[in-house]
């Protein structure tokens, strides 16, 4: 059969049932699974042979959405965790141990930027952020020899850059280490990492994947191309045995699986942060209408930040579609079809006057959320953020007075209206 086409992925991908099974994928709503004897089970427990036994493994809902997933991104494998923030620290701590280092665009969600640098700092794993418009030079001189990996966002929360992948990527393989992207804000539809040299993806899916903000997830999906044994010495968790698995050596047994193996029968065997099938369920309708929902979104956003753009009360607007923005090239380049439905913008009078502006709106809602079918509107530095110094906030992209605006797929009049009124009241 051809490649096929993201449209049929979103809705076909995953679940094909057999005669008399359900059309729409099932919810497994168990903890176990049953084997008729126990040798059975323990082929299973020893990697063996595959199969579900426990949820916290694997779950047949979650292991169809996965696979959803994992197609619309091009990879080979994925797994499916309780949330992006977890999907995000299993991307590292599958590849990283104490006394390791890593690299991180400081241009990131903040959540992601206290996890890299105060919680895995605690775990022994050190950071180094770098502007992710630094010259090649400078990134180059990021590395250090216990580097592991290099990370980034395709389209960064809240600044809005887009990164630069082929340079990201040149400098991750020139040092034998993988590029991990979170493709959160662009998705698949947009933008698929792999095939401009990333290795690894993550997802926040409670975001535009969801698309309706119903069930908190994150996703991780391996391109399979990376090779873990061409510098085998960095990454002993995967090119040496395990002896909590009888010895087994992931890159051995199972070639390009191994990222991912490792990930499931490891951490998430012994860290949990599975999400529920129900929660996997919901996810997959989600997915469904992902092709339909994220140009509508990208359409109403372009139209918002031109009317933004044109106010007398703006001081500035940062959307990569706008014509004349920074990364406007960038994004041609590598989203050609849309960017995301996230525009970040200030007023003129700074932090106190965005503020206000924001207690004005009607329809849209000041919530800790974003990429969703309902527009929503968050002050960064007085909410996600807010645990960050200035000079972090800076660093991260985040000015005092940016707005975060997440168009959502309602008329754009209407959008644009209650900018507006909210506008003429401050």
């Amino acid at each position: 059969m051809k490649k096929r086409n993201l449209d049929t992925v979103c809705i076909q991908a995953g679940w094909t049932p057999s005669k008399g099974e359900p059309r729409v994928l099932p919810i497994y709503q168990s903890t176990t699974f049953k084997y008729d004897t126990s040798d059975q089970m323990g082929r299973l427990f020893d990697l063996e042979e595959e199969g579900f036994f426990y949820t916290r493994l694997q779950n047949p809902t979650n292991e169809a959405v996965a696979a959803k997933i994992a197609e619309l991104e091009g990879g080979v494998a994925a797994i499916l965790t309780s949330s992006g923030q977890a999907a995000n620290f299993f991307a590292v701590t599958n590849i990283c141990g104490a006394g390791d280092h890593i690299i991180c665009s400081s241009a990131v969600y903040g959540g992601t930027f206290n996890l890299f640098g105060v919680t895995l700092k605690k775990l022994g794993i050190s950071c180094t952020f770098v502007d992710p418009d630094c010259s090649s030079e400078e990134l180059d001189a990021a590395f250090q020899e216990n580097t592991k990996l290099l990370f980034g966002e395709t389209i960064a929360n809240p600044a809005n850059v887009v990164l630069d992948f082929e340079k990201f990527a040149k400098a991750a393989h020139a040092h034998q280490v993988p590029l991990i992207v979170d493709n959160t804000f662009a998705t698949p539809i947009n933008c698929r990492p792999f095939e401009w040299g990333a290795d690894i993806v993550t997802h926040s899916t409670t975001k535009y994947m969801d698309g309706h903000a119903v069930a908190v997830g994150g996703c991780i999906v391996d391109s399979g191309r990376f090779d873990w044994t061409a510098c085998a010495q960095k990454f002993p968790g995967l090119t040496t045995p395990d002896e909590s698995y009888h010895g087994i050596v992931y890159t051995e047994r199972f070639g390009k699986l191994a990222y991912i193996t490792k990930a499931t029968s490891q951490l998430m065997r012994d860290l949990g942060a599975i999400p529920s099938p129900m929660n996997c369920f919901l996810l997959n309708l989600g997915l469904e209408t992902l092709h339909l929902r994220v140009p509508r979104h990208c359409e109403n956003a372009l139209k918002a930040a031109q009317y933004l753009e044109g106010h007398e009360k703006v001081a500035w607007v940062n959307y990569a579609g706008l014509k004349g923005n920074p990364y406007y090239e960038r994004a041609q380049k590598y989203m050609p079809g849309g960017t995301c439905g996230v525009i970040s913008f200030g007023l003129k009078g700074g932090r106190e006057t965005s503020v206000s502006f924001m207690d004005e709106l009607k329809m849209i809602a000041i919530v800790t959320h974003v990429a969703d079918a309902r527009t929503c509107v968050l002050h960064p530095a007085s909410h996600t953020h807010r645990q960050m110094t200035d000079e972090q906030l800076l660093q991260a992209g985040v000015a005092p007075d940016l707005i975060r605006l997440s168009v959502g797929i309602e008329s754009a009049e209407d959008i644009i209206a209650d900018l507006e009124q909210a506008l003429a009241a401050v």
